[in-house]
């Protein structure tokens, strides 16, 4: 009786589960197809209004700095920068120049350029010249403008000179700030693996021969044209203060021409100055004019037996004055180019010989005509 009792109640209960069962299915299901449809309509709407290529660009971007930073390779490194307007401040970027290779063998060939430094407040007027000069030569230089950071250059975008401005500063004669802009030039010259060799210019400056000829007479020369000599006179000696000591004594000080030629190896002396720097910013103020005393009086400390003690600028003192002649459009005759060329005999790698210059100053605007003119005849381009 029992067993017969127990039967009807445990068999219906059964099947209540069972019957249950697939109604929750059943109404999941319902539940699941509603939204994959919702989302599908919403997936719809939005490629139709806002188009799917749109999500796209916000992704790949924050992708690309680590994929192109992995695929770095030697010429990311040896290639000079592509744009000279960069955000470095002084003291960065002069840490950043004075980075030398440990391993002195280039494992890549290496063509070794003259870095053209041109030390300016604005305009280069005499750039047809120069744009002459530099013609068929691409490879074997770089060039460098320092002017007042006002200063905008309207260079056509066939120009050597196009957008080839470094950050700069306004500058003052005679004082540190000129030593400044030099060490500027220089620091952004050596971020060029390939510049071997500095020569600072001004925009009133001209090339005395033709490329092929400066650029084997400084290649070749076992000396940096840096003009260096002790003078004993009110104009040397005498702006000497003793202030100076114990980095530089009075036997040490040296006088030499602001336009310069120097190696790779003296420009990382320069930018990477520290010692003698800070007595020179203090202790040579006009009237000692720290342009003339600065660079010379430390690189003949530093390195007196790579030094030519002379300049390769030639310059024009007869008239008298604080700063030397400067020429315009009258004065440009043959006569005056021969005069100018002829020169004192000089020392080059330990020989007499009559090619001292290699550049000229100081220019006037006005002298570009016939110097364009006569440059075939008697400059050799």
């Amino acid at each position: 009786m029992v067993e017969e009792n127990k039967d009807p109640l445990v068999v219906p209960r059964t099947n209540g589960i069972t019957r249950a069962l697939p109604q929750r299915l059943l109404h999941l299901l319902m539940l699941f197809l509603f939204l994959c449809f919702t989302f599908s309509v919403a997936s719809i709407y939005m490629i139709k209004y806002f188009g799917f290529h749109s999500i796209v660009p916000t992704i790949r971007p924050s992708l690309l700095p680590c994929i192109e930073e992995e695929s770095k390779n030697l010429e990311s490194w040896i290639n000079p920068p592509s744009n000279l307007l960069h955000t470095m401040s002084d003291k960065e970027l002069l840490w950043r120049a004075s980075m030398v290779p440990r391993v002195k063998k280039y494992p890549f060939k290496r063509v070794p350029k003259i870095a053209f430094m041109f030390l300016t407040k604005g305009p280069l007027p005499l750039a047809p010249i120069w744009e002459r000069f530099f013609k068929g030569h691409q490879g074997f230089y770089s060039i460098y403008i320092h002017s007042l950071p006002s200063f905008e250059a309207d260079f056509p975008a066939s120009s050597v000179f196009y957008k080839r401005q470094i950050p700069s500063q306004v500058t003052e004669w005679g004082k540190m700030s000129m030593c400044d802009a030099e060490r500027r030039l220089l620091a952004n010259a050596l971020l060029d693996i390939s510049n071997e060799w500095f020569v600072l210019l001004s925009e009133s400056c001209i090339p005395l021969y033709n490329f092929n000829v400066i650029y084997k007479y400084i290649s070749q020369s076992k000396h940096s044209f840096v003009g260096a000599f002790d003078d004993p006179g009110p104009y040397g000696r005498g702006r000497y203060d003793e202030n100076m000591l114990p980095e530089v004594n009075i036997s040490q000080w040296r006088k030499g021409s602001q336009w310069f030629e120097m190696s790779r190896k003296l420009a990382l002396f320069i930018v990477e100055d520290t010692k003698f720097y800070p007595k020179f910013a203090e202790f040579c103020r006009p009237a000692c004019y720290v342009d003339e005393h600065y660079f010379p009086t430390m690189l003949t400390i530093q390195a007196s037996n790579l030094l030519a003690n002379r300049s390769i600028t030639w310059v024009d003192w007869s008239r008298g004055g604080a700063h030397p002649a400067t020429f315009g459009k009258s004065d440009i005759t043959e006569e005056f180019m021969k005069r100018m060329l002829a020169g004192p005999n000089c020392t080059y790698n330990d020989r007499n010989t009559s090619m001292c210059y290699l550049f000229a100053r100081k220019f006037a605007p006005s002298a570009l005509e016939p110097l364009f003119l006569l440059a075939p005849k008697y400059l050799g381009f």
